[in-house]
């Protein structure tokens, strides 16, 4: 994720849950989505959680070029990680120098592959998305996200709802796929984060086609919270952990450090079991297809 995240997610872990305020309006939005998942996963709601393995299939993996890899293959023989998600694209001109040479190695180590795009606001998200699908070139069995959230680097350059959907609708039209959707519950609820005043432009409704995308939970605190958008549907990847620049926060960030072959990451814990993971993975991969 975006380099300047660790700061920003380190002074969240110690976000309380109050301290939203009151939720900006919401943006207008399309019509209801309708997903249509090919098997069930169990909802994962919040809650205190003492160890992120007893949440999840603590298997998965994010990296950007700022992230040490030494030896993919001892991650996931030693360090039982299965799958690693990418960055790909950042705005339209950002490819991140690694995503190629990394993608060959991963699969050639046997780890399942994704690649996300870090949103901003100076690109309409159409563009965006073309610039994304572009470069991570996905394949059936690619996961594909989009992280949705304060660009602490240039905070007025940060995307907002309109264009997130957007992207979304772009990216469904090319692949007939929805993307993860990797958002902060205060980010996702309209709350501004950061001390920078920025917020994502409202609140993420359930008639929003965000809401119908697969929810990526990013929160470093013991007890997550879900965004109001995804109540009912709980998370399918949570993101407990990050150190990918050496600054992450959080009562979990040793895990961060944690992997073998590779010195720093960020840590995500899958909502099932590995069979299910391998499956959401291969079959689904965010494969909704809403009513637009």
């Amino acid at each position: 994720m975006n380099l300047s995240r660790r700061t920003l997610m380190a002074g969240l872990a110690a976000f309380p849950l109050a301290a939203c305020g009151t939720r900006p309006q919401a943006a207008a939005v399309s019509a209801p989505p309708q997903p249509d998942a090919p098997f069930p996963l169990p909802p994962a709601t919040p809650g205190w959680v003492a160890d992120p393995a007893r949440a999840g299939l603590n298997a998965v993996i994010d990296l950007s070029h700022s992230s040490m890899v030494r030896d993919f293959a001892a991650a996931r023989e030693e360090g039982r990680i299965l799958g690693v998600i990418h960055k790909a694209t950042e705005g339209v001109g950002f490819i991140d120098p690694l995503y190629a040479e990394r993608r060959a190695q991963a699969q050639a180590a046997g780890l399942m592959w994704g690649a996300y795009h870090f949103g901003t606001f100076e690109w309409p998200g159409a563009d965006q998305a073309a610039a994304f699908l572009a470069t991570a070139q996905p394949q059936p069995d690619t996961l594909i996200a989009l992280d949705l959230e304060l660009n602490e680097r240039d905070p007025a350059n940060s995307m907002d709802i309109g264009r997130a959907e957007d992207f979304v609708r772009a990216v469904h039209a090319a692949t007939g796929r929805l993307p993860l959707l990797y958002v902060h519950p205060v980010w996702a609820d309209g709350g501004a984060v950061g001390g920078y005043g920025r917020t994502l432009g409202g609140a993420i409704r359930p008639g929003s086609i965000l809401a119908a995308c697969d929810l990526w939970l990013a929160d470093y605190r013991a007890t997550p919270q879900l965004p109001s958008a995804w109540a009912a549907r709980g998370w399918r990847l949570w993101q407990y952990a990050g150190d990918a620049d050496g600054r992450g926060g959080g009562p979990f960030r040793d895990y961060a450090r944690s992997v073998a072959g590779i010195d720093r990451c960020d840590r995500n814990v899958f909502v099932s079991d590995e069979e299910r993971l391998r499956r959401y993975w291969r079959e689904q991969a965010g494969r909704e297809r809403p009513t637009v």
